[in-house]
Protein backbone atom coordinates (compact mmCIF):
# COMPACT_ATOMS: atom_id res chain seq x y z
CA UNK A 1 0.00 0.00 0.00
CA UNK A 2 1.67 3.52 -1.10
CA UNK A 3 1.18 6.66 0.76
CA UNK A 4 -2.14 7.01 -0.42
CA UNK A 5 -3.95 4.22 0.58
CA UNK A 6 -4.40 2.72 -2.45
CA UNK A 7 -3.94 -0.52 -3.77
CA UNK A 8 -2.07 -1.96 -6.97
CA UNK A 9 -3.94 -5.18 -7.73
CA UNK A 10 -1.60 -5.82 -10.63
CA UNK A 11 1.53 -8.23 -9.95
CA UNK A 12 4.20 -6.27 -9.23
CA UNK A 13 6.53 -8.53 -11.16
CA UNK A 14 4.12 -7.67 -14.45
CA UNK A 15 4.78 -3.74 -13.54
CA UNK A 16 8.79 -4.64 -13.25
CA UNK A 17 8.64 -6.23 -16.18
CA UNK A 18 7.20 -3.51 -17.81
CA UNK A 19 10.06 -1.12 -16.50
CA UNK A 20 12.77 -3.75 -17.25
CA UNK A 21 11.89 -4.17 -21.17
CA UNK A 22 11.13 -0.19 -21.54
CA UNK A 23 7.67 0.10 -22.00
CA UNK A 24 7.60 2.04 -19.03
CA UNK A 25 9.47 5.31 -18.96
CA UNK A 26 9.64 4.66 -14.72
CA UNK A 27 10.02 8.15 -14.43
CA UNK A 28 7.24 10.64 -12.38
CA UNK A 29 5.36 12.76 -15.38
CA UNK A 30 6.42 16.14 -14.36
CA UNK A 31 10.32 15.03 -14.84
CA UNK A 32 8.89 13.82 -18.28
CA UNK A 33 7.11 17.24 -18.56
CA UNK A 34 10.14 18.82 -17.94
CA UNK A 35 12.37 17.52 -20.29
CA UNK A 36 9.98 18.16 -23.15
CA UNK A 37 9.77 22.17 -21.80
CA UNK A 38 13.69 22.21 -21.70
CA UNK A 39 13.85 20.73 -25.45
CA UNK A 40 11.44 22.82 -26.96
CA UNK A 41 10.53 25.78 -25.06
CA UNK A 42 8.89 27.57 -27.49
CA UNK A 43 5.91 25.26 -28.76
CA UNK A 44 3.06 25.72 -28.02
CA UNK A 45 1.63 23.56 -25.52
CA UNK A 46 -2.15 24.12 -25.44
CA UNK A 47 -4.34 26.32 -28.18
CA UNK A 48 -7.72 27.51 -27.55
CA UNK A 49 -9.51 30.67 -28.60
CA UNK A 50 -9.42 32.05 -25.51
CA UNK A 51 -5.24 32.04 -26.21
CA UNK A 52 -2.51 29.61 -26.36
CA UNK A 53 0.27 28.70 -24.16
CA UNK A 54 4.00 27.99 -24.82
CA UNK A 55 5.78 25.07 -23.21
CA UNK A 56 8.31 27.41 -21.15
CA UNK A 57 5.29 29.39 -20.02
CA UNK A 58 2.53 26.23 -18.83
CA UNK A 59 6.28 25.85 -17.34
CA UNK A 60 6.47 28.64 -15.42
CA UNK A 61 2.78 28.35 -14.53
CA UNK A 62 3.21 24.77 -13.05
CA UNK A 63 5.51 25.59 -10.34
CA UNK A 64 3.99 28.49 -9.59
CA UNK A 65 0.90 26.62 -8.81
CA UNK A 66 3.02 24.34 -6.77
CA UNK A 67 4.47 26.31 -4.43
CA UNK A 68 1.11 27.76 -3.54
CA UNK A 69 -0.44 24.18 -3.76
CA UNK A 70 2.09 23.23 -1.31
CA UNK A 71 1.85 26.56 0.58
CA UNK A 72 -2.15 25.47 1.14
CA UNK A 73 -1.04 22.14 2.92
CA UNK A 74 -1.07 19.91 -0.47
CA UNK A 75 1.60 16.99 -0.25
CA UNK A 76 2.26 13.97 -2.04
CA UNK A 77 -0.72 11.18 -1.83
CA UNK A 78 -3.43 14.26 -1.11
CA UNK A 79 -6.22 14.35 -3.68
CA UNK A 80 -6.98 17.25 -5.95
CA UNK A 81 -10.42 17.52 -7.25
CA UNK A 82 -11.53 19.56 -10.28
CA UNK A 83 -14.48 20.35 -12.58
CA UNK A 84 -12.88 23.04 -14.98
CA UNK A 85 -14.07 23.55 -18.92
CA UNK A 86 -11.57 22.40 -21.14
CA UNK A 87 -8.48 25.23 -20.80
CA UNK A 88 -4.36 25.18 -20.13
CA UNK A 89 -5.27 25.46 -16.94
CA UNK A 90 -6.46 21.81 -16.55
CA UNK A 91 -3.17 21.06 -17.47
CA UNK A 92 -1.45 23.31 -14.69
CA UNK A 93 -3.74 21.24 -11.88
CA UNK A 94 -2.38 17.72 -13.60
CA UNK A 95 1.04 18.67 -13.53
CA UNK A 96 1.43 20.76 -10.69
CA UNK A 97 -0.46 17.68 -8.48
CA UNK A 98 2.00 16.01 -10.03
CA UNK A 99 5.15 17.68 -8.98
CA UNK A 100 3.96 17.44 -5.34
CA UNK A 101 3.32 13.73 -5.73
CA UNK A 102 -0.35 14.45 -5.13
CA UNK A 103 -3.16 13.13 -7.22
CA UNK A 104 -5.97 14.61 -9.46
CA UNK A 105 -9.62 13.56 -9.43
CA UNK A 106 -10.92 15.54 -12.50
CA UNK A 107 -14.26 14.98 -13.57
CA UNK A 108 -16.00 16.53 -16.74
CA UNK A 109 -18.42 19.57 -16.15
CA UNK A 110 -22.37 18.73 -15.68
CA UNK A 111 -21.94 16.81 -13.07
CA UNK A 112 -24.88 16.99 -10.75
CA UNK A 113 -24.88 17.37 -7.08
CA UNK A 114 -25.18 13.49 -5.99
CA UNK A 115 -22.15 12.73 -8.41
CA UNK A 116 -19.90 15.57 -6.95
CA UNK A 117 -21.11 14.20 -3.44
CA UNK A 118 -19.57 10.78 -3.96
CA UNK A 119 -16.67 11.44 -6.15
CA UNK A 120 -15.35 13.95 -3.80
CA UNK A 121 -16.23 11.86 -0.62
CA UNK A 122 -15.17 8.39 -2.28
CA UNK A 123 -11.61 10.04 -3.38
CA UNK A 124 -11.28 11.78 0.02
CA UNK A 125 -10.17 15.16 -1.44
CA UNK A 126 -8.12 17.55 0.18
CA UNK A 127 -8.37 20.30 -2.43
CA UNK A 128 -11.36 21.28 -4.66
CA UNK A 129 -11.65 23.55 -7.89
CA UNK A 130 -14.78 24.60 -9.16
CA UNK A 131 -15.94 27.61 -11.41
CA UNK A 132 -18.08 29.47 -9.86
CA UNK A 133 -21.27 28.51 -11.69
CA UNK A 134 -21.78 25.88 -14.49
CA UNK A 135 -24.83 25.79 -16.70
CA UNK A 136 -26.42 28.53 -14.02
CA UNK A 137 -25.95 26.73 -11.24
CA UNK A 138 -23.31 28.01 -8.11
CA UNK A 139 -21.14 25.12 -7.72
CA UNK A 140 -19.31 27.07 -4.40
CA UNK A 141 -23.17 26.42 -2.57
CA UNK A 142 -23.06 22.56 -3.91
CA UNK A 143 -19.86 22.27 -2.52
CA UNK A 144 -20.20 24.05 0.77
CA UNK A 145 -23.52 22.41 1.44
CA UNK A 146 -21.23 19.15 1.20
CA UNK A 147 -18.71 19.87 3.20
CA UNK A 148 -20.04 19.11 6.26
CA UNK A 149 -20.03 15.18 5.28
CA UNK A 150 -16.41 15.75 3.09
CA UNK A 151 -14.21 15.44 6.25
CA UNK A 152 -11.42 15.70 4.37
CA UNK A 153 -11.83 18.88 2.37
CA UNK A 154 -9.63 21.54 3.25
CA UNK A 155 -9.17 23.65 0.59
CA UNK A 156 -11.56 25.53 -1.67
CA UNK A 157 -10.83 27.03 -4.82
CA UNK A 158 -12.83 29.01 -7.21
CA UNK A 159 -12.33 30.00 -11.17
CA UNK A 160 -14.21 33.44 -11.00
CA UNK A 161 -14.66 36.03 -8.65
CA UNK A 162 -13.39 35.72 -4.82
CA UNK A 163 -16.12 34.77 -2.26
CA UNK A 164 -15.50 34.32 1.78
CA UNK A 165 -13.74 31.20 2.49
CA UNK A 166 -12.65 30.71 -1.22
CA UNK A 167 -9.41 31.28 -2.64
CA UNK A 168 -9.44 32.32 -6.12
CA UNK A 169 -7.46 29.85 -8.93
CA UNK A 170 -6.05 33.56 -10.58
CA UNK A 171 -4.53 34.03 -7.37
CA UNK A 172 -2.24 30.53 -6.63
CA UNK A 173 -0.57 31.67 -10.25
CA UNK A 174 0.70 34.68 -8.97
CA UNK A 175 2.99 33.84 -6.29
CA UNK A 176 6.68 32.76 -6.87
CA UNK A 177 7.58 29.77 -8.91
CA UNK A 178 8.73 26.54 -6.81
CA UNK A 179 12.21 26.21 -7.06
CA UNK A 180 12.96 22.53 -8.83
CA UNK A 181 15.35 21.49 -5.98
CA UNK A 182 12.62 22.01 -3.25
CA UNK A 183 10.55 19.13 -5.51
CA UNK A 184 9.49 15.77 -3.71
CA UNK A 185 10.66 12.50 -5.18
CA UNK A 186 7.90 10.60 -6.34
CA UNK A 187 7.90 7.35 -7.61
CA UNK A 188 6.70 6.79 -11.14
CA UNK A 189 4.87 3.90 -9.30
CA UNK A 190 2.68 5.59 -6.95
CA UNK A 191 -0.92 7.28 -8.10
CA UNK A 192 -1.28 10.20 -9.78
CA UNK A 193 -4.77 10.34 -11.60
CA UNK A 194 -8.24 8.73 -10.72
CA UNK A 195 -10.54 8.58 -13.94
CA UNK A 196 -13.99 8.63 -13.81
CA UNK A 197 -15.56 5.43 -15.22
CA UNK A 198 -19.54 5.74 -15.05
CA UNK A 199 -19.95 2.29 -16.01
CA UNK A 200 -23.31 0.40 -15.10
CA UNK A 201 -23.18 1.47 -11.38
CA UNK A 202 -26.01 3.96 -9.62
CA UNK A 203 -23.06 6.06 -8.58
CA UNK A 204 -19.38 6.68 -10.52
CA UNK A 205 -16.66 5.13 -9.99
CA UNK A 206 -13.06 5.80 -9.67
CA UNK A 207 -10.09 4.56 -11.20
CA UNK A 208 -6.58 4.78 -9.74
CA UNK A 209 -3.30 4.88 -12.73
CA UNK A 210 -0.11 5.46 -11.44
CA UNK A 211 2.21 7.34 -14.03
CA UNK A 212 3.52 4.63 -15.84
CA UNK A 213 0.21 3.31 -16.57
CA UNK A 214 -0.45 6.55 -17.70
CA UNK A 215 2.22 7.53 -19.96
CA UNK A 216 3.49 3.94 -20.47
CA UNK A 217 0.29 2.77 -21.06
CA UNK A 218 -2.12 5.83 -22.47
CA UNK A 219 0.67 7.68 -23.97
CA UNK A 220 2.11 4.86 -25.74
CA UNK A 221 -1.26 4.03 -27.74
CA UNK A 222 -1.17 7.87 -28.83
CA UNK A 223 2.29 6.86 -29.74
CA UNK A 224 1.61 3.99 -32.04
CA UNK A 225 -1.17 5.78 -34.00
CA UNK A 226 0.71 8.99 -34.52
CA UNK A 227 3.26 8.85 -37.78
CA UNK A 228 7.42 9.51 -36.95
CA UNK A 229 7.35 12.48 -38.99
CA UNK A 230 4.00 14.55 -37.73
CA UNK A 231 4.30 16.84 -34.79
CA UNK A 232 1.07 15.52 -32.14
CA UNK A 233 -1.74 17.96 -32.69
CA UNK A 234 -4.97 16.76 -31.03
CA UNK A 235 -8.28 18.67 -31.20
CA UNK A 236 -9.91 17.24 -28.15
CA UNK A 237 -13.50 17.51 -28.32
CA UNK A 238 -14.03 15.40 -25.28
CA UNK A 239 -13.66 16.75 -21.77
CA UNK A 240 -10.12 16.64 -20.57
CA UNK A 241 -11.81 15.58 -17.08
CA UNK A 242 -12.77 12.28 -18.97
CA UNK A 243 -11.18 9.04 -19.17
CA UNK A 244 -10.83 9.83 -23.06
CA UNK A 245 -9.36 13.21 -22.29
CA UNK A 246 -6.91 11.56 -19.80
CA UNK A 247 -4.04 11.17 -22.27
CA UNK A 248 -3.94 15.11 -23.41
CA UNK A 249 -1.84 16.09 -20.41
CA UNK A 250 -0.26 12.99 -19.77
CA UNK A 251 0.32 11.40 -22.98
CA UNK A 252 0.20 14.57 -25.64
CA UNK A 253 2.16 16.96 -23.52
CA UNK A 254 4.11 14.40 -21.38
CA UNK A 255 5.69 11.67 -23.39
CA UNK A 256 5.30 13.10 -27.49
CA UNK A 257 5.91 16.51 -26.84
CA UNK A 258 3.04 17.70 -29.31
CA UNK A 259 0.15 20.36 -28.02
CA UNK A 260 -3.28 20.16 -27.18
CA UNK A 261 -5.93 22.08 -29.37
CA UNK A 262 -9.23 22.70 -26.85
CA UNK A 263 -12.38 24.41 -26.62
CA UNK A 264 -14.35 25.34 -23.74
CA UNK A 265 -17.50 23.57 -24.92
CA UNK A 266 -18.29 21.59 -27.56
CA UNK A 267 -20.37 22.99 -30.40
CA UNK A 268 -20.35 22.09 -34.07
CA UNK A 269 -19.69 25.73 -35.24
CA UNK A 270 -16.76 26.19 -32.79
CA UNK A 271 -15.40 23.34 -33.81
CA UNK A 272 -15.38 23.46 -37.66
CA UNK A 273 -13.48 27.14 -36.53
CA UNK A 274 -10.98 25.45 -34.21
CA UNK A 275 -9.97 23.20 -37.30
CA UNK A 276 -9.71 25.61 -40.07
CA UNK A 277 -7.68 28.27 -37.12
CA UNK A 278 -5.76 25.65 -35.27
CA UNK A 279 -4.60 22.48 -37.83
CA UNK A 280 -4.98 19.85 -35.40
CA UNK A 281 -3.32 17.02 -36.95
CA UNK A 282 -5.81 14.44 -35.61
CA UNK A 283 -9.32 15.12 -33.37
CA UNK A 284 -10.41 12.95 -30.26
CA UNK A 285 -14.23 12.72 -29.69
CA UNK A 286 -17.08 10.25 -29.19
CA UNK A 287 -19.33 9.27 -32.29
CA UNK A 288 -22.31 11.98 -31.94
CA UNK A 289 -19.63 14.63 -32.02
CA UNK A 290 -18.40 13.65 -35.64
CA UNK A 291 -21.87 12.88 -36.66
CA UNK A 292 -23.17 16.12 -35.58
CA UNK A 293 -19.83 18.01 -37.41
CA UNK A 294 -19.71 16.22 -40.90
CA UNK A 295 -23.71 16.80 -41.55
CA UNK A 296 -22.66 20.34 -40.94
CA UNK A 297 -22.57 22.16 -44.48
CA UNK A 298 -19.86 24.50 -43.24
CA UNK A 299 -17.48 21.27 -43.01
CA UNK A 300 -17.31 21.10 -46.79
CA UNK A 301 -15.67 24.84 -47.03
CA UNK A 302 -13.09 23.99 -43.96
CA UNK A 303 -9.42 23.58 -44.37
CA UNK A 304 -9.19 20.12 -43.85
CA UNK A 305 -5.75 19.16 -45.09
CA UNK A 306 -3.91 19.24 -41.68
CA UNK A 307 -5.80 16.02 -40.90
CA UNK A 308 -4.39 12.94 -40.87
CA UNK A 309 -7.01 10.70 -38.24
CA UNK A 310 -10.01 10.87 -36.56
CA UNK A 311 -9.76 9.18 -33.20
CA UNK A 312 -12.99 7.77 -32.28
CA UNK A 313 -14.13 6.21 -29.33
CA UNK A 314 -16.91 6.13 -26.40
CA UNK A 315 -19.30 3.50 -28.20
CA UNK A 316 -19.33 1.01 -30.76
CA UNK A 317 -18.86 2.92 -34.54
CA UNK A 318 -21.54 2.06 -37.09
CA UNK A 319 -19.86 1.38 -40.63
CA UNK A 320 -22.04 4.61 -42.51
CA UNK A 321 -20.96 6.89 -40.08
CA UNK A 322 -16.94 5.63 -40.56
CA UNK A 323 -17.88 6.15 -44.37
CA UNK A 324 -19.76 9.71 -43.72
CA UNK A 325 -16.55 10.94 -41.26
CA UNK A 326 -13.91 9.22 -44.05
CA UNK A 327 -15.53 11.05 -46.86
CA UNK A 328 -16.36 14.45 -45.28
CA UNK A 329 -13.28 14.80 -42.95
CA UNK A 330 -11.10 13.99 -46.03
CA UNK A 331 -8.90 11.45 -43.44
CA UNK A 332 -8.03 8.56 -41.63
CA UNK A 333 -10.32 7.06 -38.98
CA UNK A 334 -9.30 5.12 -35.82
CA UNK A 335 -11.63 3.36 -34.22
CA UNK A 336 -10.61 3.04 -30.34
CA UNK A 337 -12.17 0.55 -27.72
CA UNK A 338 -11.06 2.27 -24.43
CA UNK A 339 -12.31 2.95 -20.88
CA UNK A 340 -11.58 3.93 -17.59
CA UNK A 341 -11.69 0.58 -16.10
CA UNK A 342 -8.28 -0.24 -18.25
CA UNK A 343 -9.13 -1.42 -21.60
CA UNK A 344 -7.79 -0.38 -25.26
CA UNK A 345 -7.94 -1.91 -28.64
CA UNK A 346 -7.99 0.00 -32.00
CA UNK A 347 -7.09 -0.25 -35.82
CA UNK A 348 -3.96 1.92 -37.12
CA UNK A 349 -3.88 4.70 -39.67
CA UNK A 350 -2.54 1.74 -42.01
CA UNK A 351 -5.24 -0.85 -41.58
CA UNK A 352 -7.63 -0.96 -44.96
CA UNK A 353 -10.90 0.43 -44.33
CA UNK A 354 -12.37 -3.12 -44.21
CA UNK A 355 -10.71 -3.46 -40.68
CA UNK A 356 -12.24 -0.04 -39.12
CA UNK A 357 -15.94 -1.10 -40.68
CA UNK A 358 -15.81 -5.23 -39.22
CA UNK A 359 -13.26 -4.95 -36.01
CA UNK A 360 -11.73 -2.26 -33.83
CA UNK A 361 -8.56 -3.92 -34.90
CA UNK A 362 -5.82 -6.11 -33.31
CA UNK A 363 -4.97 -6.04 -29.47
CA UNK A 364 -1.41 -4.56 -28.71
CA UNK A 365 -0.17 -6.32 -25.41
CA UNK A 366 2.25 -4.14 -25.47
CA UNK A 367 0.15 -1.41 -24.40
CA UNK A 368 -3.26 -3.87 -23.48
CA UNK A 369 -3.90 -7.72 -23.94
CA UNK A 370 -7.27 -8.82 -24.31
CA UNK A 371 -8.72 -11.74 -22.94
CA UNK A 372 -12.23 -13.10 -23.86
CA UNK A 373 -13.91 -15.33 -20.91
CA UNK A 374 -17.33 -17.03 -20.27
CA UNK A 375 -19.77 -16.84 -17.46
CA UNK A 376 -17.85 -18.86 -15.44
CA UNK A 377 -14.06 -17.42 -16.42
CA UNK A 378 -13.24 -19.96 -19.20
CA UNK A 379 -11.19 -18.60 -22.11
CA UNK A 380 -13.38 -18.78 -25.14
CA UNK A 381 -12.03 -20.07 -28.48
CA UNK A 382 -11.00 -17.72 -31.23
CA UNK A 383 -14.68 -16.66 -32.86
CA UNK A 384 -16.86 -16.94 -30.01
CA UNK A 385 -18.71 -14.41 -27.89
CA UNK A 386 -17.34 -13.95 -24.86
CA UNK A 387 -16.78 -11.05 -21.60
CA UNK A 388 -13.92 -8.91 -22.77
CA UNK A 389 -11.25 -8.73 -19.98
CA UNK A 390 -7.90 -6.69 -20.57
CA UNK A 391 -4.38 -6.36 -18.35
CA UNK A 392 -1.61 -5.10 -19.92
CA UNK A 393 0.49 -2.15 -19.16
CA UNK A 394 -1.86 0.49 -19.07
CA UNK A 395 -3.80 -0.90 -16.48
CA UNK A 396 -5.27 1.06 -13.56
CA UNK A 397 -3.94 0.18 -9.96
CA UNK A 398 -7.07 -0.36 -8.28
CA UNK A 399 -10.93 0.99 -8.04
CA UNK A 400 -10.86 3.75 -5.29
CA UNK A 401 -12.02 2.99 -1.64
CA UNK A 402 -14.50 0.54 -3.34
CA UNK A 403 -13.10 -2.75 -2.41
CA UNK A 404 -16.61 -4.26 -3.93
CA UNK A 405 -15.80 -3.49 -7.08
CA UNK A 406 -12.59 -4.92 -6.86
CA UNK A 407 -13.98 -8.46 -5.77
CA UNK A 408 -16.74 -8.01 -8.28
CA UNK A 409 -14.55 -6.42 -11.72
CA UNK A 410 -10.93 -7.79 -10.85
CA UNK A 411 -8.73 -10.53 -10.05
CA UNK A 412 -5.46 -11.71 -8.42
CA UNK A 413 -3.81 -11.74 -11.74
CA UNK A 414 -4.38 -7.94 -12.49
CA UNK A 415 -7.53 -8.93 -15.00
CA UNK A 416 -10.19 -6.71 -15.19
CA UNK A 417 -13.78 -7.53 -16.39
CA UNK A 418 -15.28 -4.79 -18.38
CA UNK A 419 -18.64 -6.12 -19.07
CA UNK A 420 -18.28 -5.73 -22.58
CA UNK A 421 -19.10 -8.39 -25.38
CA UNK A 422 -16.79 -9.13 -27.94
CA UNK A 423 -14.87 -11.74 -30.19
CA UNK A 424 -12.16 -12.78 -32.15
CA UNK A 425 -11.85 -13.16 -36.09
CA UNK A 426 -10.14 -14.92 -37.85
CA UNK A 427 -7.53 -12.20 -39.10
CA UNK A 428 -6.99 -11.72 -34.69
CA UNK A 429 -8.86 -8.43 -34.26
CA UNK A 430 -11.59 -7.82 -31.93
CA UNK A 431 -15.13 -7.34 -32.96
CA UNK A 432 -17.10 -6.13 -30.20
CA UNK A 433 -20.97 -7.17 -29.48
CA UNK A 434 -22.05 -4.79 -27.26
CA UNK A 435 -22.30 -4.38 -23.22
CA UNK A 436 -24.08 -7.03 -21.39
CA UNK A 437 -26.42 -4.98 -19.40
CA UNK A 438 -27.74 -3.49 -22.70
CA UNK A 439 -29.13 -6.46 -23.85
CA UNK A 440 -32.83 -6.00 -24.56
CA UNK A 441 -34.67 -9.24 -24.25
CA UNK A 442 -38.00 -9.38 -25.30
CA UNK A 443 -40.11 -12.35 -25.26
CA UNK A 444 -37.28 -14.36 -24.09
CA UNK A 445 -35.01 -13.30 -26.72
CA UNK A 446 -31.88 -11.46 -26.25
CA UNK A 447 -31.27 -8.81 -29.07
CA UNK A 448 -28.51 -6.20 -29.23
CA UNK A 449 -29.04 -2.61 -29.85
CA UNK A 450 -25.47 -2.25 -31.88
CA UNK A 451 -26.71 -4.57 -34.35
CA UNK A 452 -29.93 -1.96 -34.86
CA UNK A 453 -28.38 0.98 -34.34
CA UNK A 454 -26.15 0.13 -36.75
CA UNK A 455 -28.74 -0.36 -39.57
CA UNK A 456 -30.82 2.54 -38.78
CA UNK A 457 -27.45 4.65 -39.33
CA UNK A 458 -27.05 3.84 -42.90
CA UNK A 459 -30.43 5.51 -43.61
CA UNK A 460 -29.75 8.81 -45.46
CA UNK A 461 -31.74 11.22 -43.29
CA UNK A 462 -30.68 9.99 -39.86
CA UNK A 463 -27.78 11.66 -37.92
CA UNK A 464 -27.48 9.98 -35.03
CA UNK A 465 -29.70 7.34 -33.14
CA UNK A 466 -29.81 5.39 -29.92
CA UNK A 467 -31.93 2.11 -29.27
CA UNK A 468 -33.47 1.69 -25.82
CA UNK A 469 -35.75 -1.15 -23.82
CA UNK A 470 -39.05 0.06 -23.29
CA UNK A 471 -40.89 -2.12 -20.24
CA UNK A 472 -43.64 -4.02 -21.79
CA UNK A 473 -46.10 -6.38 -19.55
CA UNK A 474 -46.61 -9.16 -22.04
CA UNK A 475 -43.12 -9.48 -23.79
CA UNK A 476 -40.83 -7.77 -20.57
CA UNK A 477 -39.13 -5.35 -23.54
CA UNK A 478 -39.90 -3.92 -26.25
CA UNK A 479 -37.61 -0.97 -28.86
CA UNK A 480 -37.75 2.45 -28.96
CA UNK A 481 -35.26 3.96 -31.51
CA UNK A 482 -34.69 7.91 -30.59
CA UNK A 483 -33.08 9.47 -33.77
CA UNK A 484 -31.84 12.86 -34.66
CA UNK A 485 -32.51 13.68 -38.38
CA UNK A 486 -30.61 15.89 -40.78
CA UNK A 487 -31.67 19.24 -40.91
CA UNK A 488 -34.39 19.61 -43.51
CA UNK A 489 -35.36 16.20 -43.76
CA UNK A 490 -38.98 15.31 -43.53
CA UNK A 491 -39.67 12.94 -40.93
CA UNK A 492 -40.23 9.22 -41.48
CA UNK A 493 -42.61 7.02 -40.24
CA UNK A 494 -42.13 4.12 -38.08
CA UNK A 495 -43.54 1.50 -40.63
CA UNK A 496 -41.20 3.15 -43.03
CA UNK A 497 -37.81 2.99 -41.05
CA UNK A 498 -38.91 -0.83 -40.01
CA UNK A 499 -39.30 -1.64 -43.90
CA UNK A 500 -35.89 0.00 -44.09
CA UNK A 501 -34.87 -2.39 -41.54
CA UNK A 502 -36.49 -5.42 -43.26
CA UNK A 503 -34.68 -4.55 -46.65
CA UNK A 504 -31.26 -4.68 -44.68
CA UNK A 505 -31.93 -7.66 -43.89
CA UNK A 506 -32.95 -7.50 -39.95
CA UNK A 507 -35.27 -10.09 -38.47
CA UNK A 508 -38.82 -9.34 -37.70
CA UNK A 509 -38.39 -10.35 -34.03
CA UNK A 510 -35.87 -7.29 -33.64
CA UNK A 511 -38.18 -4.88 -35.19
CA UNK A 512 -38.25 -2.11 -33.19
CA UNK A 513 -41.76 -0.78 -31.90
CA UNK A 514 -41.90 2.97 -30.68
CA UNK A 515 -40.14 5.44 -32.84
CA UNK A 516 -38.97 9.17 -30.79
CA UNK A 517 -37.51 12.49 -33.01
CA UNK A 518 -34.84 14.42 -31.42
CA UNK A 519 -33.70 17.68 -31.98
CA UNK A 520 -30.38 16.38 -30.16
CA UNK A 521 -29.97 13.59 -28.14
CA UNK A 522 -29.02 14.27 -24.90
CA UNK A 523 -25.08 13.55 -23.78
CA UNK A 524 -23.39 12.64 -20.63
CA UNK A 525 -20.75 14.96 -19.50
CA UNK A 526 -18.17 13.05 -20.91
CA UNK A 527 -19.96 13.38 -24.47
CA UNK A 528 -21.70 9.88 -24.64
CA UNK A 529 -25.54 9.36 -25.51
CA UNK A 530 -27.00 9.27 -22.33
CA UNK A 531 -29.21 6.30 -22.64
CA UNK A 532 -30.18 6.28 -19.33
CA UNK A 533 -31.77 9.34 -19.76
CA UNK A 534 -33.94 7.83 -22.83
CA UNK A 535 -34.51 4.93 -21.39
CA UNK A 536 -36.48 6.94 -18.85
CA UNK A 537 -38.13 8.93 -21.66
CA UNK A 538 -39.06 5.91 -23.01
CA UNK A 539 -40.63 3.88 -19.80
CA UNK A 540 -43.68 5.97 -20.73
CA UNK A 541 -44.38 4.52 -23.88
CA UNK A 542 -44.91 1.23 -22.30
CA UNK A 543 -48.15 2.14 -20.67
CA UNK A 544 -49.43 3.33 -24.65
CA UNK A 545 -51.94 0.47 -26.17
CA UNK A 546 -50.90 1.23 -29.68
CA UNK A 547 -47.08 -0.22 -29.52
CA UNK A 548 -46.86 1.59 -33.43
CA UNK A 549 -47.53 5.11 -32.33
CA UNK A 550 -44.44 7.14 -33.91
CA UNK A 551 -43.44 9.26 -30.62
CA UNK A 552 -41.75 12.48 -31.64
CA UNK A 553 -39.49 15.28 -28.25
Amino acid sequence: MNHAGIIDLVPASLRQRWIEDGTYPNKPVFTLFAEQAQAHPDRLAVLSPEGNISYSALMDAVLRLAGRLRQSGIMAGDVVAYQLSNHWVCCAIDLAAAALGAIVAPFPPGRGKLDIQSLVRRCDARAVIVPHEYAGIDLCEVIESLRPTLLSLRVLIVQGPSRPGWVTLDSLFEGEPLPLSELPEVSPNSPVRLLVSSGTESEPKLVAYSHNALVGGRGRFLQRISPNDVEFRGMYLVPLGSSFGSTATFGVLCWLGGSLVVLPKFDVPSAIAAINAFKPTFILGVPTMFQRIAAAPELDKADKSCLRGLIVGGSVIDEATVRRCVEAFECGFISLYGSADGVNCHNTLDDPIEVVLNSVGTPNPQVCEIRLIDDQGKEMPQGEVGEITARGPLSPMQYVNAPELDAQYRDDQGWVKTGDLGYINAQGQLVLAGRKKDIIIRGGANISPVQIEGLVMAHPDVVTVACVPVPDADLGQRICLCVTAREGAPRFSLKEMTDFLREQGLEVNKLPEYLRFYRSLPLTPAGKIDKRALTADAAALGSSTKATAGMTA
